[in-house]
């Protein structure tokens, strides 16, 4: 099984965690604060730019999961109570909240925070959405 690529960004007591693997490049974390998310800088999230509420804010909001928190506790900074789920236009389906897949091969992993499963076809990371419906003109 391949390794996921975790990095981590400190700002203060939060710690932003990127996992690149999820990520679908909707681009909300760089609209929303460009000053911290620059996909042409090395690195390219700078925490430091940005207050910690903002950058919870704007983590809450990451479609796919790709980006999350923690606090120097360790323990995950998202308090989900109940489980949402979210059609979006043209995209995924998000589930906001813990949750425990089952793949097909019997392989249990445990979600949290936010999950986009592919509503297309295409994704090549089923049944996780990997941006593939853009490319694939899937519309609804």
């Amino acid at each position: 099984m391949k390794k996921s690529i975790v990095k981590k960004y400190k700002k203060d007591e939060l710690t932003v965690v990127w996992e690149p693997a999820k990520c679908i490049h909707s681009g909300v974390c760089v609209k929303m604060l460009p000053e911290v998310y620059d996909p042409e800088a090395k690195p390219w999230i700078k925490p430091e730019n940005g207050s910690v509420e903002q950058l919870k804010a704007q983590i809450d909001k990451c479609p796919s999961g790709a980006l999350t928190y923690e606090f120097d506790d360790n323990g995950s900074a998202s308090n989900i109570e109940s489980i949402q789920i979210e059609i979006l236009k043209d995209g995924p389906i998000l589930i906001k909240g813990q949750l425990m897949v089952t793949l097909p091969s019997g392989e249990e992993e445990l979600k949290d925070k936010t999950t986009a499963f592919c509503r297309c076809g295409a994704s090549s990371n089923k049944p996780y959405c990997d941006g593939a419906h853009r490319k694939a003109g899937f519309h609804d």
